[in-house]
């Protein structure tokens, strides 16, 4: 006969009981040491990554920019005569003089038109010729009508006075001695009025003659305006330097003023550098810069800084104050250097890869044990390559300065 004994089913129950407890208290402390403990370190290889130390010193500020060598003075050589372009003579590259003859043109209408022009003066000055030797004539004519008026005055005063002895004696009548006196009036006031007429003619004269000359001169020049643009045909270079470029054809028609080439002094280069207009707002007049022509450095200053935004770049010429390599030339591309100032005595790294001057970042400071540890830092004035450290950093630390947000959630890493 069984005996029912419930306490051993009590104790089991108590044994399963305690045997869930404890490993119910097991599973949360292992839960609880995973969420406390870190997550390991990843791994980076040491050469993919861009290392710098901080540096304690003066810190030269620059801007960088590209550009290219440009002509200090550059003439534009237009047509002064509208023609065709019979020949080029001269190609880009070649050394001019001011008189060179760049291109030959053609205008058969101005040959004709000079042509008549000369006619036209050649009649004009015959013209004046044959007014001159009228006029001439006409004087002649009111000067012997005077002298014939003196000859008659004095012919009839000496015999008025001989009259006015005879009268005075009786021997001839007072009213043939007063006859005589009245014609010695008359051609008194005759020889006056001829002698105005002369006057007035030699007046008249001289206003027909000048302004025949003025007519005559006006003419010629028109003919000296049109000759020489039939001189102009012939387009000469005008200044001595070397010519940069043609910008016509042979055959082509082109009007007066039209541009031919260029002519530029290869001697007598500026640099022209572009710089982003949120750089360009700390340049200055006379700032020293660095022109670099991908063989060799030129030292210069700013001596311009174009008053307009174009393509969100800022013109800045800058003056070479040494001579240029061998080879440089009109075009050239260069980059130049602009020193905006010297901060002496501050913290200076390279310019991290991301991240903006006067602004906070993180960076991955390496400690001794090969590991890389994140940490606040405060940028302050940046240069081209450099920038200043305001906090975070001290002189010697060594820092990762590559994009390293594919381990945003990490804040420290393990160097190979």
């Amino acid at each position: 006969m069984d005996i029912i004994r419930p306490e051993l089913k009590r104790n089991r129950t108590l044994r399963r009981i305690a045997v869930i407890g404890a490993g119910t208290l097991l599973l949360l402390t292992l839960v609880l040491l995973a969420l406390r403990a870190e997550p390991s370190a990843p791994r980076v290889d040491r050469s993919s990554v861009w290392l710098d130390t901080v540096e304690f010193g003066e810190l030269v500020r620059q801007v960088r920019g590209p550009g290219s060598l440009v002509p200090r003075e550059t003439r534009w050589v237009p047509a002064s005569s509208a023609g065709r372009v019979e020949r080029i003579l001269i190609r880009p590259g070649a050394r001019v003089t001011p008189e060179s003859v760049l291109i030959e043109l053609s205008n058969p209408e101005l040959i004709q038109e000079v042509d008549e022009r000369r006619y036209e003066v050649e009649a004009m000055e015959a013209g004046l010729i044959s007014l001159r030797a009228d006029l001439e004539r006409q004087l002649l004519d009111a000067r012997m009508a005077l002298a014939s008026a003196r000859a008659d005055h004095d012919s009839y005063r000496l015999e008025a006075e001989a009259e006015a002895e005879l009268a005075e004696r009786g021997i001839v009548s007072q009213i043939q001695y007063q006859r005589s006196a009245l014609r010695v009036a008359q051609m008194a006031e005759r020889v006056e009025m001829e002698n105005e007429r002369i006057v007035r003619i030699e007046a008249s004269i001289r206003s027909q003659l000048d302004a025949e000359s003025a007519r005559l001169a006006q003419a010629r020049q028109r003919l000296t305006r049109l000759e020489q643009r039939l001189t102009d045909l012939h387009v000469r270079a005008g200044v001595a330097g070397v010519l940069q470029r043609i910008d016509v054809e042979e055959g082509q028609q082109l009007l007066a003023g039209a541009n031919i080439g260029r002519i530029v002094d290869p001697d007598d280069l500026i640099a022209q550098v572009r710089i982003s207009e949120n750089q360009a707002r700390e340049i200055a007049l006379d700032q020293p810069a660095t022109i670099d022509t991908r063989g060799s450095l030129v030292s210069g200053r700013v001596v311009r800084i174009d008053p307009t935004v174009t393509d969100g770049t800022v013109q800045v010429d800058i003056e070479l104050n040494d001579s240029l390599p061998r080879g440089a030339r009109p075009d050239l591309s260069v980059d130049g250097l602009i020193e905006l100032e010297r901060l002496s005595d501050v913290l200076h790294i390279g310019r991290p890869a991301y991240g903006q001057p006067e602004s906070a970042i993180s960076l991955f400071r390496l400690n001794d044990n090969g590991h890389a540890e994140r940490v606040p830092v405060r940028l302050g004035r940046a240069s081209v390559n450099r920038v200043e450290v305001v906090s975070g950093l001290m002189a010697g630390d060594r820092v990762i300065l590559s994009d390293l947000s594919s381990h945003a959630g990490h804040d420290r890493l393990r160097l190979n």
